[in-house]
């Protein structure tokens, strides 16, 4: 430390003097021992400024003080030293902390301007987040995504510092009229769905209830149909709720193919024994197409008539081979037919089988007849009349024609 003691005086009576490029003035008095002893007692409290001094200048130099506030330490230690009670080179000091002085104030400066960009940016940033949340709170349809985000602007809002408290106030109300807006919104929006989906499960149940009550229907094509139209029905309705529209569509479903799958069976059955069938007629027209028309045509007749009876017997087949068959099976019977009514013709009326045949129907018929009179009974004896009358009609056709 300097030695201050050389900056002052003690005079015959105890007045202690501090010199300065002004003169000497007096900072005290002292009487309690040596006059070395008073200067260096006074030298003290003026190093002691100096350490407030060098103190208050390291830490406006580093950055760790406020610039406006060592700014006012330096001011007021400057403003002291007119009046202080020490010994020690004070314009040295003074001009010292004139310096120093005017560094505070521009770090002062530096750090107001700096406030104000602060201020600027954070601002900047909050009228950002709140012209977003507005936007979203009047357009957004994406319901959990802005939820989200205005949950993360509130976070981010949190950390922005250096709004003045009114500009801050007033944006705060914007940003919390632009939630609460979009919460309102929000839950009519849900709301409204909420009463859509019961509409639908409403709508969905109906049609549920209409496919279980046609699900063990046995009229494959038109309960198909209506199956049809009520998948399109259930397509077209708008969803239900999430638990609801999967309880319906499995009842739904359970339905559809309850009906599907044993038409399935039942048309794999009908189609396996179509496919019998098919066989078996392919085999009677096997057997039809290799008749003797020409060498036997009445034996011919008599096969082709019992073949017939089996190929009816036989029943369906499926619908691609059917006409196919029938035609080949219709052109064996023209055959018959054609060379039965040549032989025919060729006969005598007296010697023709077929007449003397329908001769004996025709006493067959009148011998019924008689037995039903015999027996009394009417209902009898109209059918037996019918009968005889119908085939006397056609043994006169026959007789004529010959």
């Amino acid at each position: 430390m300097s030695d201050w003691t050389a900056f002052g005086r003690v005079d015959a009576d105890g007045t202690v003097y501090v010199k300065t490029a002004e003169g000497e003035r007096v900072v005290g008095s002292w009487q309690a021992g040596a006059p070395e002893e008073g200067l260096a007692h006074f030298a003290r409290r003026f190093a002691d400024l100096v350490t407030e001094v060098n103190l208050t200048e390291a830490r406006l130099t580093s950055g760790a003080a406020d610039a406006n506030h060592s700014l006012a330490t330096v001011r007021r230690i400057r403003a002291s030293l007119a009046e202080a009670h020490v010994v020690g080179d004070i314009d040295a000091l003074a001009a010292r902390l004139d310096k120093l002085a005017t560094v505070a104030e521009e770090k002062a400066g530096e750090a107001k301007a700096a406030k104000e960009a602060a201020r600027s940016e954070a601002l900047a940033r909050k009228t950002a987040l709140v012209e977003e949340a507005e936007k979203l709170a009047a357009e957004s349809t994406g319901w959990k995504t802005a939820g989200d985000r205005l949950k993360e602007i509130l976070d981010e809002w949190k950390t922005i510092r250096g709004v003045d408290k009114k500009t801050d106030g007033e944006l705060w109300k914007r940003f919390a009229a632009a939630r609460d807006g979009f919460t309102r919104r929000r839950g009519a929006h849900f709301a409204s769905l909420d009463s859509q989906r019961k509409q639908a499960q409403t709508v969905k149940e109906e049609l549920v209830a209409e496919a279980e009550k046609i699900k063990d229907s046995t009229d494959w094509v038109s309960t198909a149909n209506q199956l049809k139209n009520l998948m399109n029905q259930w397509k077209a309705a708008p969803r239900a709720s999430k638990e609801a529209e999967q309880k319906l569509w499995e009842r739904f479903r359970a339905a559809q193919d309850a009906f599907f799958t044993r038409r399935s069976e039942v048309f794999s059955a009908r189609d396996n024994e179509q496919r019998a069938n098919l066989e078996r007629k392919q085999a009677l027209l096997v057997e039809a197409e290799a008749l003797d028309v020409e060498g036997d045509p009445k034996g011919a007749q008599a096969k082709l008539r019992d073949i017939q009876a089996q190929w009816h017997e036989a029943g369906r087949v499926p619908r691609e081979a059917a006409a196919g068959l029938e035609r080949r099976l219709r052109a064996i019977d023209d055959k018959v037919r054609e060379v039965m009514d040549s032989a025919w013709r060729r006969t005598s009326r007296e010697d023709n089988p077929l007449l003397a045949q329908m001769r004996a129907q025709v006493a067959e018929a009148e011998e019924r007849l008689a037995r039903a009179q015999a027996a009394g009974d009417a209902r009898r004896v109209k059918e037996a009349e019918q009968a005889l009358a119908s085939k006397r009609q056609f043994l006169q056709l026959a007789e004529q024609a010959g």
